[in-house]
């Protein structure tokens, strides 16, 4: 069975209060996130079989049996959204990020894989899963990367989830106890923040000690462009690419505004496009988007999305937050 944290577990991690989430009302929100399992059913190796259904838990700690595809968290992991556009985190070893696009600004999480474990995977009403990550980091994902090879969340002590909802922003904030690579174990913090009329999320990490090799990207796809823009004596930049790389198939934008003080490296790789964080234990923020073209009043097209993106790299270097 897993465990649902008490709230007072959660104070303990340094978990953010919960006074907000009574002040929320999901029918007029422009912003939402949550994590939903079973927890009425039972573990036969690493799969969970049987529960009656999916509920939502403000808290949660990750059951010691949870791979890829154990079917005890709907959709795979916690999700968020705005009214323009929704994510997942796949919180198993992968630790990739997905986009769900939508063709609707109202909120949709709520019945999304509730009709089929991976319904989400077929155009819905809604919209759909549009990425495939595949072996990739998928969009603002995690990872390290060290000898040439990135080194996914296989092994992890305990791995803590815990979600708010709050008028003007909804989070998903992850902490990785433990998390070994190489010969290096650290705890590692992943705060996800989305908010309403914005595609962007704000992803601010923090890891217990300094270790090369942490990194965020965007994985390739075929029939993309690389954009990148980094100005001189300006604190932002953006990595970015765009093209027909939707599941659909068709036109999807793909970026990661990043502080260029805080990159070692930019580099590329075989499945990725990845963006290399100097060490350090200092809170590190950085945004990242996908914009569809069948989002309502979606960007359609390449000179569109540069715009849009140039917009917000201008806003950052004069406001240094969007």
């Amino acid at each position: 069975m897993k465990t649902i944290i008490t709230l007072s577990t959660v104070v303990a991690f340094s978990f953010l209060s919960c006074k907000a989430q009574n002040k929320y009302d999901i029918k007029t929100a422009k912003n939402y996130a949550e994590i939903s399992v079973k927890d009425d059913g039972k573990w036969e190796n690493r799969k969970y079989i049987g529960g009656t259904a999916f509920k939502n838990v403000q808290t949660l700690k990750l059951a010691k049996e949870h791979t890829d595809h154990s079917f005890d968290i709907r959709y795979e992991g916690p999700g968020w959204e705005s009214n323009k556009v929704g994510y997942r985190l796949y919180l198993d070893w992968r630790n990739a990020i997905d986009i769900f696009g939508k063709k609707t600004e109202e909120i949709v999480l709520p019945q999304v894989g509730q009709d089929g474990f991976d319904s989400y995977h077929l155009m819905q009403n809604w919209g759909s899963d549009i990425l495939k990550a595949g072996k990739g980091i998928g969009i603002g994902s995690i990872d390290r990367y060290i000898n040439n090879e990135r080194q996914h969340f296989y092994e992890v002590d305990s791995t803590f989830a815990y979600i708010e909802n709050k008028a003007n922003e909804s989070s998903v904030k992850v902490r990785y106890l433990g998390w070994k690579t190489v010969s290096d174990k650290i705890d590692f913090t992943s705060e996800l923040t989305i908010t309403p009329d914005q595609r962007y999320t704000k992803h601010t990490i923090k890891a217990s000690k300094e270790i090369k090799g942490i990194c965020t990207g965007i994985v390739k796809q075929k029939n993309t462009q690389l954009l990148k823009k980094e100005s001189k004596n300006k604190k932002w930049a953006y990595l970015a690419t765009y093209g027909t790389q939707s599941l659909v198939p068709d036109k999807l934008g793909m970026a990661i505004f990043y502080e260029t003080n805080s990159i070692e490296n930019v580099t590329e790789t075989e499945l990725d496009y990845l963006l290399i964080f100097k060490p350090s234990t200092k809170s590190t923020s950085f945004y990242f988007l996908g914009a569809w073209e069948q989002e309502k009043n979606g960007i359609k097209s390449q000179e569109e999305f540069v715009k849009y993106l140039d917009e917000k790299l201008e806003q950052l270097n004069k406001k240094s937050k969007l």
